[in-house]
């Protein structure tokens, strides 16, 4: 072989290595980082009530801020010392549908240690990217009785296991059609469980969504939230970073162009207008203004392809991604055909 083709082929090898590696994909080797995990979905389930109050106590130490959500806001009994504690607590424990409920979470999730070891990995990745980044000290695995599927405190991560019991599980089926809608039900999966424990730590303390933001700048500070989301998993498919079906993602992929289209057509840009960002970015059965078999919060998803565009082109850090300004981004947006 001659010495032209020897060094063409080494040229070659090395295009292909680095075009075919994934910047994101981050060892995680050296870092120390650990997250505890703290299961409390079960609180209720002792005997007697000595027995559960004992329980509240010793994890009070560890978790206050959580116990303290999880007694007023979600069972709304309030604390062992508050007046009525006993008769509220009575209350919710004899609940039929609550026993049910209870006994749904502990059977599905019998054990959560790889699901724990996987977030805590995604988190370590955060880490090696953003040293910096305030990280959680526990993963704490509760029943919030359906106010929310996850709640993040200064040190904390909670996961209402309930909203992950998949919309076929009985006792989801149970839950009343003119609250819980289909498409809420439909998102009660458990493969997303990972990816929303991770995102609402970034979401609420590394890249917090702010305020007065024109529509596009909202789009794409949710874009930084997923693409962080997505450095945590990097080997994860792009459907669940976006929480989407895979029916949902493809109808986004391919529609990709006649959203913005729409979005320019319509001057939806640059205005600063709470409904339409609520419209483009919050939970539904699908995005207002587009047709009814879109997906919803298309407004993320266009932020999220907005970023990515961007990040290929330029490959920066995600702390430098993290102060780049949108108008930046979205000038070398391009659309893939």
């Amino acid at each position: 072989m001659s010495k032209v083709l020897l060094r063409f082929t080494y040229f070659l090898a090395l295009f292909l290595a680095y075009s075919c590696s994934n910047p994101l994909d981050v060892s995680i080797d050296k870092s120390s980082y650990k997250l505890n995990e703290i299961r409390i979905d079960n609180l209720f389930n002792q005997s007697t009530l000595s027995g559960t109050v004992s329980e509240i106590k010793t994890y009070y130490s560890k978790i206050p801020e959580i116990l303290e959500y999880q007694l007023y806001y979600c069972y709304k009994t309030g604390m062992p010392t508050d007046a009525g504690f006993d008769s509220s607590y009575m209350d919710i424990k004899s609940n039929p549908y609550f026993q049910r409920l209870e006994k749904g979470t502990s059977e599905k999730f019998k054990t959560l240690k790889q699901k724990t070891s996987t977030i805590e990995n995604g988190l370590k990745r955060l880490n090696i990217h953003l040293p910096q980044a305030k990280l959680p000290e526990n993963l704490v695995y509760m029943n919030s009785y359906f106010a929310s599927s996850v709640y993040c405190t200064e040190k904390d991560i909670a996961i209402g296991l309930e909203r992950y019991l998949g919309e076929n599980n009985k006792v989801i089926k149970e839950l009343p059609n003119e609250t819980f809608y289909a498409w809420i039900k439909k998102a009660m999966d458990e493969r997303y469980m990972e990816r929303d424990a991770v995102c609402a730590w970034i979401m609420t303390h590394i890249c917090e969504p702010q305020k007065d933001l024109n529509n596009i700048s909202a789009f794409i500070q949710w874009g930084k939230i997923l693409y962080l989301t997505k450095a945590a998993f990097p080997n994860v498919d792009e459907s669940i970073i976006l929480r989407y079906s895979d029916k949902s993602y493809q109808w986004a992929v391919t529609n990709e162009r006649m959203v913005w289209e729409y979005l320019v057509k319509e001057n939806l840009l640059f205005r600063k207008n709470e409904t339409e960002q609520a419209n483009f970015l919050q939970e539904a059965p699908f995005t207002a203004g587009l047709p009814q078999n879109s997906p919803d919060r298309m407004g993320q998803f266009m932020g999220y392809r907005i970023v990515c565009s961007y990040m290929e082109q330029y490959q920066l850090s995600l702390s430098e991604l993290l102060t780049t300004p949108y108008n930046e981004l979205l000038s070398e947006y391009e659309i893939n055909d």
